[in-house]
């Protein structure tokens, strides 16, 4: 045999190695590329949204953002030539998330889908269903029950000091930081679900750390929320009363290991 001349047994190998590393990179090119498929259409739902959002209902929406301020008789300032543009654009930047969610959410679950077992796949759509309902009502729950209280503290707290001039941007950015992490935390029962789920608690363990969750549920509520008392109760005791619900979801949850071994 001529020197430098493969055998036939080590260029099959070769062949071999190099088909499996084919292989090996199909189901990632695969997966990268119905990935890139998801973000793009999500984007360009985002996009016509946004489009529609701000061409056609972000007057409307903007009146219904500064309701609450305007209704106890305080104008919306601003203080840029560009701010209130800008915070049209935030605005209907959010609520155009909000209107393609269905899309991307969808794109999602077709991404998800086929790593999931039949049995996966009803419990997700239900965890998702819960979860998407619980923020909702922690975004409802706050708008209509506590950020009107907030709003009336902090008035109440700055009258015969300052005449209140707010900065249309500045008031956008309080709503919006003072709503959505209410919205956040409401999905405690689902976070917990899938920590019992998962065989990181259990129902015992989460009762006999109720005193130490209640200190932590409160300083956070103090971090999530601007420094005002009203608010920070507003938003720590409806936690209280989802860790206790919490408890009782852990209760009935049986964690993976323990299902696949009565399976």
């Amino acid at each position: 045999m001529k020197r430098g001349a493969v055998k036939p047994d080590e260029a099959l190998q070769e062949n071999g190695g190099e088909e499996a590393a084919a292989q090996a990179r199909s189901p990632l090119l695969s997966h990268l590329l119905a990935l890139r498929k998801v973000l793009i259409i999500s984007a360009a739902a985002v996009a016509v949204a946004f489009f529609l959002v701000f061409y056609l209902a972000i007057d409307p929406l903007m009146a219904w953002i500064i309701g609450p301020i305007q209704a106890r008789g305080i104008e919306i300032i601003y203080t840029a030539m560009s701010e209130a543009l800008v915070t049209k654009f935030k605005v209907a930047l959010i609520a155009a998330a909000v209107v393609a969610s269905p899309v991307v959410i969808w794109q999602l679950w077709s991404f998800l889908k086929p790593a999931l077992y039949p049995h996966e796949k009803k419990r997700f759509r239900v965890l998702f269903f819960v979860a998407v309902i619980l923020f909702l009502l922690g975004v409802t729950f706050c708008y209509f029950a506590v950020y009107t209280l907030a709003v009336d503290f902090f008035l109440v707290a700055g009258d015969n000091l300052a005449t209140p001039l707010l900065s249309i941007d500045k008031y956008v950015n309080f709503l919006f930081g003072f709503i959505v992490p209410f919205g956040i935390a409401f999905l405690l029962p689902v976070a917990l679900y899938l920590t019992t789920r998962m065989g990181w608690t259990n129902h015992k363990m989460l009762a006999s750390k109720r005193k130490f969750v209640i200190l932590g549920i409160f300083v956070l509520a103090a971090i999530l929320t601007p420094p005002d008392i009203v608010s920070q109760v507003a938003l720590g005791i409806p936690l209280c009363l989802l860790y206790e619900v919490s408890i009782l979801v852990a209760r009935m949850t049986k964690p993976r290991e323990q299902l696949e071994e009565e399976a």
